[in-house]
């Protein structure tokens, strides 16, 4: 593996760009969906959670580039987009009043002590399925510097189309200079519900998201989403729990022969103790070392985008020129921060994220 070349910040290009769906959570909280009365809605989707999170927390420059179907639903998601600061880049579908084409939905409820989170999806006629090559003109958008690409592998999962498209956009992100990073977010669920008759999901995930990963220079995925998603097979090591990095570590051979390109993978890395007890560190191999990030204990009050508010700390770190294990002290802190709070987007300042990292506590601020 050899060191990430970043571009230097540049005021009239984005520090980030990110290609993925945007969707609508809808979150009853503690309530089962069955008794619930009413729904907190919170617009998501791990690319553009990324991207929010870099604007609203780390003051970086940054677009998503989407689908956006022109009715209400749209209208709302577009408002987030614009108030997290981040510009957004569309292909507009129409609606046609009865069945779409759709932002797609994602319920999830949060779970409770010893009960977990329930989540479901409603992605029909879902309008970032239907994007495809001729989509976007990536000419266009990377005209500009931009320092940094960003997709993940439930948007890859959505489409046969959508791996072409996030290729292509890597491509031409490549040829302009930016650092390319995948979270691979292996979905069992979604890789099921597009693969053909006869076809196995876990290999047809594998087939795509190594084409993929093939134009990769950051990856993001834990030691479950490098086997199931990537075929990958690690050697034998005795781990001592989930906060054991051993394993992950001794697989980061297997990723350098297979994708030499690759250079840097990091995860999180939690103990699951209850619903809202987590124990959590993160992990990140980068130029042949190994990183740990300390570990904490959480008090959950939301955890979806946690890992999201992980990837773009860890993004800031680099793009900022931090060290290796800074960068990945900024992911975690960032992460933990994260899930204190209601949806999946963040609250958090930069200050707050630094003073995690560098080992504050949760004392009163006077």
């Amino acid at each position: 593996m050899a060191s990430l070349q970043v571009l230097p910040k540049n005021n009239d290009g984005f520090d980030l760009i990110s290609l993925g769906a945007l969707i609508v959570r809808f979150d009853p909280g503690v309530v089962p969906f069955e008794y619930a009365q009413s729904l907190d809605l919170h617009v998501s989707g791990g690319e553009f959670n990324v991207a929010a999170n870099l604007s609203r927390a780390f003051g970086q420059k940054t677009a998503v580039v989407s689908a956006m179907v022109d009715y209400p639903l749209g209208l709302k998601i577009e408002s987030e987009v614009r108030r997290m600061g981040v510009t957004g880049i569309y292909k507009h579908f129409p609606h046609d009043g009865v069945r779409g084409p759709n932002m797609a939905n994602v319920y999830s409820d949060r779970g409770q002590g010893l009960r977990a989170p329930v989540v479901f999806y409603n992605r029909s006629n879902e309008a970032a399925a239907l994007l495809d090559e001729k989509s976007f003109d990536w000419d266009s958008i990377f005209a500009k510097k931009v320092r940094w690409f960003h997709s993940g592998g439930i948007f890859a999962a959505l489409s046969e189309n959508n791996p072409k498209l996030i290729i292509e956009a890597m491509k031409k992100a490549k040829k302009a200079g930016a650092i390319v990073s995948f979270d691979l977010n292996y979905r069992e669920k979604l890789w099921s519900s597009i693969a053909k008759k006869g076809e196995v999901p876990q290999e047809v995930a594998q087939k795509v998201l190594s084409s993929i990963v093939e134009h990769v220079d950051v990856l993001v995925g834990n030691e479950e989403d490098l086997q199931m998603g990537l075929g990958l097979k690690g050697p034998e090591v005795a781990t001592h729990g989930k906060l054991d990095p051993a394993s992950f570590f001794a697989m980061q051979a297997t990723v350098s022969k297979r994708f030499p390109n690759v250079k840097a993978v990091a995860t999180t890395m939690r103990e699951v103790h209850s619903t809202n007890r987590h124990d959590w560190s993160a992990v990140l191999w980068y130029d042949g070392k190994g990183y740990q990030a300390p570990t904490c204990s959480l008090d959950i009050y939301d955890r979806v985008g946690g890992g999201d508010g992980f990837a773009s700390g860890l993004i800031y770190g680099l793009l900022a020129g931090k060290s290796p294990e800074e960068s990945l002290r900024l992911g975690w802190a960032h992460g933990a921060l994260l899930t204190s709070y209601p949806g999946d987007t963040t609250m958090a300042t930069l200050p707050q994220v630094e003073a995690l990292a560098q080992g504050s506590s949760a004392r009163i601020q006077r």
